[in-house]
């Protein structure tokens, strides 16, 4: 069963591609790899790809199978190559008005 997950990652100003030139080939490899390895890795899409570049910071919204999975993925593409990841499992606001209706009391 997919699920949502979001990825934080986070980069030193040090690291950025755009002060890295190693961080920066792996970035633009990272657009080239993400393609092929989400369907090897039980991710069915990603919904959303978003960055601060000021703030060093990245957010990825996924939908995929397991954490581990998408940990893997963040392994293959790069982005762990110079970023700290944080996988944390996500609800959609409406799935949760709905649970919490559904309890008794």
């Amino acid at each position: 069963m997919s699920r949502l997950f979001g990825v934080f990652a986070s980069h030193s100003p040090e690291s950025c591609p755009l002060n890295n030139k190693e961080s920066k080939k792996k970035f633009i490899q990272m657009d080239e790899k993400i393609p092929s390895s989400i369907s090897n890795h039980g991710i069915s899409r990603i919904v959303g790809f978003y960055m601060s570049v000021l703030e060093h910071g990245w957010v990825i919204i996924l939908e995929g199978e397991s954490a581990h999975e998408i940990e893997n993925f963040c392994i293959d593409v790069g982005i762990s190559a110079f970023n700290t990841v944080k996988i944390v499992p996500l609800d959609s606001f409406d799935h949760v008005i709905e649970k919490l209706k559904a309890q008794p009391g």
